[in-house]
């Protein structure tokens, strides 16, 4: 979800020319934050459950997205996108690069969620040998 909504909002506002920033207005948390888990937050935007489907439906909603954000990083190649901006809720405004620099992040945060996560669940050792 997270990831549609950045290519959506890059392919909405590199159609207009971009808006000046102030360079104190640029300075954001760095990514690597987002990444790190040392600071834990919660989403700011609730849950749909009607959003969730079967595992085959949403892992096939990911690849398109993913298809998706690399075809709009091939389409702008030859652009220069550093001056297209808008505010993260928690890093502050970065621009259509750090966008997809926080893609990467936002993904391997969430895979070491799920690591750290199922650590925690019980192992259960199958045998069918006695």
């Amino acid at each position: 979800m997270v990831e549609r909504a950045i290519i959506r909002t890059a392919d909405h506002i590199i159609q207009k020319s971009p808006r000046l920033f102030p360079l104190w207005r640029r300075v954001h948390w760095p990514i690597w934050l987002v990444e790190a888990r040392l600071i834990r937050r919660n989403s700011p935007i609730e849950l749909d459950p009607a959003l969730v489907g079967k595992k085959e439906e949403m892992l096939g909603v990911l690849r398109l997205t993913r298809e998706r954000a690399f075809a709009f990083l091939a389409e702008t190649e030859k652009r220069d996108l550093s001056a297209y901006r808008w505010k993260h809720v928690f890093l502050g405004p970065l621009n259509v690069y750090e966008w997809f620099e926080m893609i990467a992040a936002h993904q391997l945060r969430h895979a070491k969620q799920m690591k750290e996560i199922g650590g925690r669940l019980p192992k259960v050792v199958e045998s069918s040998q006695i």
